[in-house]
């Protein structure tokens, strides 16, 4: 207490350190150089899956909206060609025919697309918000934060393109 707020600074910069160490481990040094590496490889790839998803997507009659920047008609595309040299990013959302009954349909009948509700992996993860993390809210609100119940929002990994558009194709029939 005789030092006060410093006493406090102290405490949060000291302890973090005590726990964990001033440096990382040997192994987890090289994982993490390994990652940065191969990191500009594997955006190009999730980009360009994410671009052909969203086309395919955009395209198919059980699909109501994309949103994905890389797509022409997007009110962000050109926001996505002047600051990301034209490479949109990994993840898109769109609004499936049937709403939330439809939607969770679709989330339970892929195969190869993992139910998860992070972003960035190298695999292909989905999500239905409007039946996981906004599942307490109203209509309303869901409106307010942007989710609709029809919404299924997907970040493309970097497998195979065909194998990711497979396995959509075959939760988009099983979502009939």
């Amino acid at each position: 207490e005789a030092l006060g707020p410093a006493a406090f600074i102290g405490r949060a910069r000291v302890a973090p350190l005590r726990n964990t160490g001033a440096a990382l481990s040997p192994f987890n040094a090289f994982l993490i150089l390994q990652g940065i590496e191969t990191l500009h490889l594997r955006m190009e790839r999730h980009c360009d899956n994410a671009q052909k998803v969203a086309e395919f997507l955009r395209d198919h009659p059980q699909v109501e909206w994309v949103n994905y920047a890389g797509l022409p008609e997007s009110p962000d595309h050109a926001l996505a060609k002047k600051y990301m040299n034209g490479r949109a990013s990994g993840i898109l959302s769109f609004g499936i025919k049937g709403g939330q009954e439809a939607g969770a349909r679709f989330i339970d009948a892929l195969q190869l697309i993992l139910r998860l509700v992070n972003i960035g992996d190298a695999r292909s993860l989905a999500c239905h918000p409007a039946s996981t993390t906004h599942r307490q809210l109203n209509d309303e609100e869901l409106a307010k934060a942007g989710v609709s119940r029809d919404m299924v929002r997907l970040s493309i990994g970097i497998e195979h393109v065909d194998d990711i558009l497979a396995d959509i194709q075959q939760a988009l029939d099983a979502a009939k």
